[in-house]
């Protein structure tokens, strides 16, 4: 309904017109419409190609639920970075519990993950899962090639150096996962259960960064080099 919606009433486009259609799953189609009604658009496809606008790695943002509409901002944006995967989180210090969030909600989220991938030209539409617990978040990052929790007491490494030191075959789709706390940040016992679980304490910078920044920040820090 809401593609249906873009091109006839906001892009208004006619049969005869040409779009490139997205599946989602890395191809982009050449559409040429034949039909435009209210209901529905229906056109044939004229070439079919590898979509672009996909990091080479597999970014997933394990990020704790923020007030308002700021976990939102942080879907959107870090979409269009080219985030994989999103995985809601409640930890020690998040203000908005796990209980709080409805169908709608997640049926929201879901939406403007989709909206933020079609503008940014994704050609994959990342996933987002159900929320979980910050143990549980641990628990699903086992095994990823590199886990990163940026935290404020963290000086030794920066994210950077810490993507630069990881080693994977260079032909290889290296998955990375990335830790963002809530508005307080994470507590020193979440930071030392999550190197238990080999995820890296690592620096973001000698300023101490807002949460819907930090997570930008990361995303911008990591895809760069992968």
């Amino acid at each position: 309904a809401q593609a249906q919606h873009q091109i006839r009433q906001v892009l208004r486009l006619r049969p005869g017109d040409s779009i490139v259609v997205l599946d989602g799953t890395g191809r982009a189609l050449d559409v040429e419409l034949e039909q435009v009604t209210r209901e529905q658009s229906l056109g044939t496809i004229r070439a079919e190609r590898e979509a672009g606008g996909e990091p080479r790695a597999q970014i997933t943002l394990y990020q704790c639920l923020l007030k308002k509409d700021n976990f939102e901002w942080v879907l959107q944006k870090c979409t269009e970075l080219g985030v994989t995967r999103f995985v809601p989180v409640e930890s020690q210090r998040t203000v908005v519990p796990l209980s709080s969030l409805g169908v709608n909600k997640l049926t929201r989220w879901a939406r403007i993950a989709t909206e933020a991938a079609e503008q940014s030209g994704r050609g994959r539409l990342p996933v987002l899962d159900p929320p979980r617990t910050f143990a549980a978040a641990l628990a699903d990052a086992a095994g990823y090639d590199l886990a990163l929790i940026p935290w404020e007491e963290a000086t030794a490494v920066t994210l950077r150096a810490a993507v630069n030191e990881a080693s994977w075959q260079d032909e290889s789709v290296p998955r990375v996962a990335i830790f963002i706390g809530p508005e307080g940040g994470f507590a020193p016992e979440e930071v030392a259960l999550a190197q238990s679980a080999h995820a890296r304490p690592v620096t973001l910078g000698p300023r101490i960064l807002r949460a819907e920044t930090a997570a930008v920040a990361a995303a911008l820090l990591v895809l760069p080099e992968l």
